[in-house]
C-alpha cells in the first residue's frame, strides 16, 4: 500500500468538522459536532488510523498479511490471531444462517464475473472450474487452527469494512462523547445524535437519476446502517439483470436479487449481516427483512 496516500482532508462548517480520507478502495469521512478542530483531528486521525490498520491486515490484495498467508498454505494448518479468529467465527454464522449463501471462499468467482453493464457473461466451463475450490464447509476451522485445501481463497471484503467501522467507532468513543458520524463508503455509524438537531440524515443512493420517487433518508440517531448491492454494478443477460451478488453454490448471480438492500441496526457489523443476507435471498429480500424487525429500504429495478 502506498503510505503517501493515508492524508485527510478537513473542513470546519457549521459547528460540524469533518475530515475526508480514503479506505478500502472508497472514500470516507468523519463528521464530528464540535468547534474544537484539535480534538476533532485527534479523534478523525485515530479512526482513519483503525481503518487503514484494518485494510492492511485483511486485504487480500497484500503478500504480507493473515490472509495472504492463509490462502498461500497449499492446504496446510495456520494459527491465527484472536482478531482474525473473531472475523472468521463470524463468517462461520453467516455461513449457518445462510445455508450455505453467505461463503467467504465464494471471492475467487470475482476473477471471471465482471460486472460493468454490459453482456459479457462468463462461459460455463469456467465457472465449473471455480465450483470445486469454493465452500467454506471444505475448510477446517477450530480456534485457533485453519486448514483449507490447496487452491481456496478467503475474502473477507464482505464483511470487513463493516467491522471497521464498529472498531473506529468503538476507538472514537474512548477519546470523546462528542456525536460523531463514522462513513466508510456508505457503511455508517452514528456514536450519538447531534445536539443540535434530532438526528443525522443519511441519504439512499437512487436506482437511477429521473425517477419520479423521492430518493428515501435514514434518520439515525446512534447504530450502523449498512447498503448491500450496488445500483452501478451489474450485467445484462437475456433481457434480464442480473445482480453483481453471486450464489457460491451455481457460480451464478443470485436470481431476481434487489439492486439494493439498506439496514438501520444496532451496529454496523449486524446492519452488513442482515442487508447481505436480504440480497442472499432474492425475491424473498422483503419477507426475510420483515421477520428481522429492523428498519430497511429495498430498492429494485
Amino acid at each position: 500500500m502506498n503510505e503517501a496516500l493515508h492524508s485527510i482532508a478537513y473542513k470546519d462548517s457549521q459547528g460540524f468538522v469533518t475530515g475526508h480520507f480514503t479506505a478500502m478502495a472508497g472514500p470516507c469521512e468523519v463528521i464530528i459536532e464540535t468547534s474544537d478542530q484539535e480534538l476533532a483531528e485527534k479523534v478523525t486521525k485515530a479512526i482513519a488510523d483503525e481503518a487503514w490498520r484494518i485494510e492492511s491486515t485483511f486485504s487480500r490484495y497484500r503478500a504480507d498479511n493473515i490472509i495472504y498467508r492463509i490462502n498461500n498454505a497449499d492446504g496446510e494448518p495456520v494459527e491465527v490471531d484472536a482478531e482474525t479468529a473473531r472475523l472468521l467465527d463470524f463468517a462461520d454464522l453467516c455461513f449457518e444462517v445462510s445455508d450455505g449463501m453467505f461463503d467467504i471462499t465464494s471471492g475467487l468467482l470475482g476473477k471471471i464475473w465482471k460486472f460493468d453493464g454490459s453482456s459479457n457473461i462468463p462461459d460455463q466451463k469456467d465457472i465449473d472450474r471455480l465450483l470445486p475450490k469454493i465452500g467454506w464447509e471444505k475448510v477446517s476451522w477450530s480456534n485457533p487452527m485453519l486448514q483449507m485445501p490447496a487452491g481456496m481463497a478467503l475474502d473477507f471484503g464482505g464483511i470487513g469494512k463493516e467491522y471497521a467501522v464498529d472498531s473506529a467507532a468503538q476507538l472514537a468513543r474512548q477519546i470523546t462523547e462528542l456525536p460523531i458520524l463514522i462513513n466508510f463508503g456508505g457503511d455508517i455509524v452514528a456514536t450519538a445524535p447531534p445536539a443540535s438537531r434530532q438526528h443525522w440524515l443519511i441519504g439512499i443512493e437512487p436506482l437511477a437519476l429521473g425517477q419520479n420517487s423521492v430518493p428515501p433518508q435514514v434518520a439515525l440517531k446512534h447504530g450502523g446502517v449498512a447498503t448491500s448491492g450496488d445500483s452501478k454494478r451489474f450485467l445484462q443477460h437475456k433481457g434480464r439483470v442480473l445482480s453483481h451478488v453471486l450464489n457460491p453454490k451455481t457460480g451464478w448471480p443470485v436470481a431476481d436479487a434487489p439492486a439494493s438492500v439498506t439496514v438501520l441496526a444496532n451496529n454496523c457489523t449486524q446492519a452488513g449481516m442482515l442487508s447481505t443476507l436480504a440480497m442472499l435471498q432474492g425475491p424473498g429480500a422483503e419477507e426475510f427483512l420483515a421477520t428481522q424487525e429492523v428498519e430497511h429500504w429495498i430498492q429494485r429495478r
